[in-house]
């Protein structure tokens, strides 16, 4: 599969990195100054585009148009971020792309879509999230909303999509030979994940502001350090009650015997439980819950995950000459490739053997 990625920042390079990660040839094109997620704080870039090749074009001159529509005519996909309207202006909108490869797979991802009154209104995730009503949902029992979560959740809920959308129109195109325009808004994916939240959260009536379960939740060990407790099913729940009725005695009340119980008396549950953890420090309650088969974990820093046992054995931390990075995260006898590119890279190789007629894509 050969994808050609006009697109910056996170969503639409996460989803071709997920495609080049699953084999594909991505070329991404870049403008003279690179995408702008290079010149950010952190490592956006490095964590958005490994296993692709760079070249930088010029899409506002008509030579980089020229160049930029020869290279699509060689595509099976094409992923483009713009604003709506931005690629008429660069020549390398869908109908101009069609004339030249009919059974291109072309997604664009935007903020909004390219429909409906905010299509051309400027956004990062904050807000997206904002707009899709996932800021308003409940991430703790006594902690209300709105949080912005700390990771760009409406930018990778695209991205996800946005990769399944295009996996599904190349499978269709094996049936009918043609392609698809591809119309994905970050919003829209936000409020799909969203809607998992609460039962009921498009009707008007009911909202998500409360949290359901009192015993799912982020807990204060003696020694500060915060456990992750998933005690959601019933059995869970009597395990874990049985553990700490042992230092908070209350726990046991009958008001917290079913789980429409536990959520009517919900604030008093919380602070018990509370008041029960914050009596032994981390490892003496994580020592007992795994004894108990209670779902807890210690809550880690992402550089303690990586160092963790478990991801050590499990092997998707790869590292290079450019640092360390996830692989895909679903393993099936695969093989780690090259990290990120530097800004233009591939440029004189790829643009050599498209005007000399030769296989631009490499193999």
């Amino acid at each position: 599969m050969r994808v050609l990625d006009l697109s910056s920042f996170l969503p639409g390079p996460f989803c071709t990195q997920i495609l080049a990660d699953l084999g594909a040839t991505v070329i991404k094109v870049e403008g003279p100054r690179g995408d702008a997620a290079r010149q950010l704080p952190g490592a956006l870039h490095e964590a958005a585009n490994r296993n692709k090749r760079s070249v930088v074009l010029d899409l506002k001159t008509d030579e980089g148009q020229v160049l930029g529509r020869a290279l699509a005519a060689g595509a099976d996909v094409l992923v483009e971020g713009f604003r709506p309207g931005v690629v008429d202006r660069l020549g390398m909108s869908y109908p101009a792309l069609r004339a030249v490869n009919p059974s291109i797979v072309y997604c664009s991802v935007s903020g909004f879509g390219q429909t409906g009154p905010l299509r051309a209104a400027p956004g990062h995730d904050v807000t997206y999230l904002a707009a899709s009503g996932m800021l308003s949902v409940a991430g703790g029992w006594d902690d209300p909303p709105p949080h912005r979560p700390g990771v760009p959740v409406s930018d990778l809920a695209a991205s996800t999509y946005a990769a399944i959308a295009i996996l599904a129109a190349l499978h269709q195109r094996r049936d009918t030979g043609g392609g698809a325009h591809l119309d994905l808004a970050i919003t829209d994916a936000a409020l799909s994940f969203a809607s998992t939240r609460a039962d009921r959260c498009l009707d008007d009536r009911a909202t998500a502001t409360q949290h359901l379960h009192p015993s799912n939740d982020l807990f204060e060990a003696a020694d500060g350090v915060r456990i992750a407790i998933g005690a959601v099913e019933e059995h869970f729940w009597q395990r874990l009650a049985a553990l700490l009725a042992e230092e908070v005695p209350a726990l046991g009340d009958p008001r917290f015997g079913s789980a429409d119980g536990r959520r009517t008396h919900g604030d008093d549950l919380v602070a018990l439980l509370r008041r029960a953890v914050r009596t032994r420090p981390a490892a003496d309650w994580l020592a007992a819950f795994a004894a108990a088969d209670v779902p807890a974990h210690q809550v880690l820093s992402v550089g303690e995950a990586r160092r963790s046992a478990h991801v050590q054995a499990r092997g998707i931390v790869a590292d290079s000459d450019r640092g360390r990075h996830v692989v895909f995260p679903v393993l099936r006898d695969g093989t780690v490739r090259s990290t990120a590119p530097e800004l233009g890279a591939h440029t004189e190789q790829v643009l050599a053997d498209l005007v000399a007629g030769r296989e631009p894509w490499g193999p």
